[in-house]
């Protein structure tokens, strides 16, 4: 058992003589479907509170870049395709509470922090960055979520190219590690590769040998499956019995795959409307405690966007998501910051290592 836990959520203190002296909020209705009316307030990734009624009210499901709407006494948060024609949006661009709106991105910070070097060495995370304290507190958040969350991987292809790393993240999702999976064409494309040919865009996924005519390969198993109809009747058909997909398949994992422009085929699961993709995304979003985004630039900073710093459980509790990024690449761990997913967390290493170093951390 472990004895990890949540940190404690510190609310404002509403009795405070700016929260009881400040106005309601301003509203206006939308002018029409899909457009907010002039000086529209757009939501962060921190806890916002909106003064109705006389009534401080908390956004309980939040998205950055949307717009706060007062619907049956309530916050609902909306993109701007989700508009509606005389909506009642919130207007205002402040955030202290003198417009009736205040952002509260400390909620969750313990410590005095006052008192922290205002200059100092080594403050943001690199290549020379030891990311050993990241792995331990990972093994326990991974550990208490499995049982109390939601765990919610974002995956880029690089893992199906390599033996070990597959088999890591198969072992993950049949311990109860993965609630939902984030993806594009390209990762079901290749692990699947591999299940049906043991290769990844035609090299071996183990000896990392390229094979005759490989660069055939991914071509003919998205071909094969089409020809099956779906992954689930491919798998059946051709006796698929390992990899990351077979695994989600089998556990009853939900997996997104989201289509781009350059997919080939693509999968006949691959979602090829933008916006029904996201839709699908933000659905297994939402509701995440934990997400972990790998080696994908533009899905991580896609699911950093629907993903907000806290989550408001059933009972009213108010807990904080935990979001990693993992990335060879230091621009990309870090990247999220500069699109507003501040509370993101870095790890810059291969990704491979990273999941077989998780995997065996957590005994597996």
């Amino acid at each position: 058992m472990t004895d990890f836990r949540l940190r404690e959520y510190h609310a404002p203190d509403l009795t405070e003589s700016r929260f009881a002296e400040a106005p309601d909020v301003k509203t206006a209705p939308a002018p029409r479907d899909a457009v907010a009316p002039t000086g529209f307030h757009a939501m962060s990734i921190f806890p916002e509170y909106f003064k109705v009624g006389g009534r401080w009210l908390l956004a309980e499901e939040s998205r950055m870049d949307c717009v706060p709407v007062i619907c049956d006494g309530r916050i609902d948060v909306k993109e701007f395709r989700r508009l509606k024609k005389g909506e009642t949006v919130i207007l205002g661009r402040t955030e202290d509470a003198s417009e009736g709106i205040y952002v509260h991105p400390r909620g969750f910070l313990e410590g005095d922090t006052a008192n922290a070097d205002v200059f100092a060495f080594r403050k943001n995370r690199s290549r020379e960055t030891a990311f050993s304290r990241d792995y331990d507190e990972l093994y326990e958040i991974l550990k208490h979520e499995r049982d109390h969350g939601k765990i919610v991987w974002v995956m880029g292809p690089a893992f199906a190219f390599d033996h070990d790393a597959r088999k890591a993240f198969s072992a993950l999702i049949a311990n109860g590690y993965v609630d939902a999976l984030l993806a594009g064409n390209a990762l079901a494309t290749h692990d699947l590769e591999a299940a049906y040919l043991h290769t990844a865009l035609g090299q071996n996924i183990y000896t990392q040998q390229l094979q005759p005519n490989g660069h055939y390969n991914h071509l003919d198993t998205i071909n094969r499956i089409k020809q099956c109809g779906s992954i689930p009747d491919f798998i059946r058909e051709e006796k698929i019995d390992n990899g990351i997909i077979w695994s989600c398949e089998k556990y009853k994992v939900p997996y997104v795959l989201a289509g781009s422009i350059r997919d080939d085929g693509p999968l006949p699961e691959v979602i090829g409307n933008v916006y029904d993709a996201q839709d699908r995304m933000r659905d297994e979003v939402r509701g995440a405690t934990t997400v972990l985004c790998l080696a994908t630039t533009l899905h991580s900073i896609a699911v950093g966007n629907m993903t907000p710093s806290y989550r408001v459980l059933p009972d009213g509790t108010v807990r904080e998501v935990y979001f990693y990024c993992v990335d060879i690449s230091e621009f990309t761990a870090n990247k999220l910051g500069d699109r507003g997913s501040l509370s993101a967390k870095g790890i810059v290493t291969n990704v491979q290592d990273f999941i077989v170093t998780l995997s065996k951390g957590l005994g597996l």
